[in-house]
């Protein structure tokens, strides 16, 4: 079947695949956050951004430049936690299922 342009997928219970996806995603590295018993300096910044991506999935269509920059954030606070690397890329993967960022500004000079 054919869409028109700039419709989306939506499932069976209507919910978007890109969203179901990103709040798993989080869902696993919040848990695995969770049990990781090594504190760190910035893990309450990944927990609030986790918390923030969860809250743009529920909310919806998120905005793809909030979803970056959270994502950004938690790369950073998690970044050096080899025992997260995989909960990160699924994140990461699910936020760049809402599209590519956006184009820098054009330069003003």
């Amino acid at each position: 079947m054919l869409r028109s342009v700039g419709q989306r997928r939506v499932s069976a219970d209507g919910v978007d695949p890109r969203v179901a996806e990103l709040r798993a995603a989080v869902s696993r590295l919040r848990r695995e956050l969770a049990g990781h018993r090594r504190d760190f300096a910035d893990r309450g910044i990944a927990e609030d951004e986790l918390a923030a991506l969860d809250a743009m999935a529920a909310g919806g269509a998120p905005e793809v430049w909030r979803l970056r920059r959270s994502l950004l954030l938690i790369a950073g606070a998690v970044g050096s936690v080899s025992a997260l690397a995989e909960g990160l890329a699924a994140v990461r993967g699910a936020v760049e299922l809402f599209g590519p960022p956006p184009p820098p500004p054009a330069d003003a000079s």
